[in-house]
């Protein structure tokens, strides 16, 4: 049986959806219900790719966070995300490269996460 399907196949109560776009990946944030009436975060990474027949396919890979793990998982994160920002040397973008400096300005931007709502 996959992950996160009950026993008739169906999906578990999905209750909120957000997708984010960051280059050639897309992420999806779902949170969802058990069973119980209880929380987990499921985090997917899609990328799309080619097989050898020329078709494509999205590959797929999925990390399933429970509510017991939000708040270690998130300190974890953020001193990750910390640490990359100030070992990262600051690169200066020439005029030419403004549409570029657009895209990645708007890519390293990051948000803290309270997983502590879903508490709630």
């Amino acid at each position: 049986m996959e992950e996160g399907f009950d026993k008739n196949g169906s999906d578990r109560e999905e209750i909120f959806s957000k997708s984010v776009r960051a280059g050639k990946r897309t992420y999806f944030f779902d949170v969802k219900s058990t069973k119980g009436n209880d929380y987990y975060l499921t985090i997917t990474e899609s990328k799309k790719r080619f097989g050898d027949d020329g078709k494509f396919f999205y590959e797929k890979h999925k990390l399933f966070l429970y509510k017991e793990d939000f708040e270690k998982f998130a300190e974890g994160l953020n001193e990750a995300v910390a640490h990359i920002k100030s070992i990262s040397p600051v690169v200066e973008h020439t005029s030419s490269d403004s549409s570029e400096t657009a895209s990645s300005t708007s890519d390293n931007k990051f948000s803290d996460v309270n997983f502590e709502d879903l508490d709630k």
